[in-house]
């Protein structure tokens, strides 16, 4: 790893036994807006290194589970109660991911492009992604679901934020600590998917 992203929250992950320093926003994420319970089913989307698999896992509990999804193989995260499945979340249909993994309470997306640098470019490829973790999220999740996702700020994610308004009883737009600072990433978290 490079010293440029090197910081006091990678070194926290190391000495923690976290894959990533990711854990960190999802965990001051669930700190303030209680995202998991004892016994929940998670989808993780876009779950690779399985830094926020891990803090979900020990969020739900010998009963819950948790799903994950990603391109890049998630390695050393044997846990009877996580399940990994290696796919391209934008050529999987959501009813296809219903059937695989039934219903969840909650769905997470950390999905993210591989950046080019070109701002636009990078913004429309996140946005791609999001409207597609956005689309599982409405087939999966039980009501009162929680749906999190990340994405770059942008006209577009303005737009999706008003849609998911009339899905979930509340909706909160986040920036954790552990985001870095030149990063153009945030949070929306949906609270309670209506029925």
């Amino acid at each position: 790893m490079s010293k440029r992203w090197a910081d006091h929250f990678t070194e926290r992950a190391k000495l923690e036994g976290y894959k990533a320093r990711s854990v960190y926003k999802l965990r001051e994420i669930h700190e303030r807006y209680r995202v998991f319970k004892l016994g929940d089913k998670v989808l993780d989307l876009g779950c690779y290194p399985g830094s926020w698999s891990q803090f979900a896992l020990e969020q739900v509990g010998e009963r819950g589970r948790v799903f994950g999804i990603d391109i890049v193989e998630v390695k050393d995260l044997s846990d009877h109660r996580f399940s990994f499945h290696r796919a391209d979340v934008l050529k999987l249909s959501p009813g296809e991911l219903l059937d695989r993994v039934g219903p969840v309470d909650v769905v997470l997306s950390d999905l993210a492009p591989s950046t080019t640098g070109i701002r636009v470019v990078d913004s429309v490829k996140s946005m791609e992604l999001v409207l597609k973790a956005s689309e599982v999220a409405k087939t999966v999740l039980k009501p009162n679901g929680i749906f999190v996702f990340k994405a770059f700020e942008s006209k577009e994610l303005g737009i999706l934020r008003h849609e998911m308004r009339s899905l979930f009883r509340n909706l909160k737009a986040f920036r954790p600590k552990a985001t870095r600072t030149r990063s153009k990433e945030v949070f929306t978290i949906c609270l309670g998917l209506k029925t």
